[in-house]
């Protein structure tokens, strides 16, 4: 399991949560009130956009619908996932997320 810490734009207290592999991070943010906004949750909008702070390697690699949505942004996938479609990888570790400004 890997822990996933959710920090937010506002300064509230992160949200922390161990998450089992192949759990998308919108079904975190869903049960754990993440500070993480969502709109469309399928690869269309960006507004689930968010930093990867740290522990980048966690996650399985984009797929093509969301290298598109991140290439309109100008977004490096490197550096910035969409949460709707963010899936863990097997493995332990410490993945930090906060929202895209």
């Amino acid at each position: 399991m890997a822990l996933v810490i959710f920090e937010s734009l506002d300064g509230e207290p992160p949200v922390s949560v161990e998450v089992p592999s192949a759990t998308r991070l919108v079904d975190v943010c869903d049960e754990e009130s993440a500070p993480v906004p969502f709109s469309c949750r399928s690869a269309c909008c960006g507004t689930c956009r968010v930093l990867v702070l740290e522990g980048g390697e966690l996650l399985e690699p984009a797929a093509e619908d969301e290298l598109e949505v991140l290439d309109v942004f100008g977004d490096d996938p490197a550096n910035v996932r969409l949460a709707c479609q963010a899936k863990l990888r097997s493995g332990v570790g410490r993945l930090r997320v906060r929202p895209a400004p």
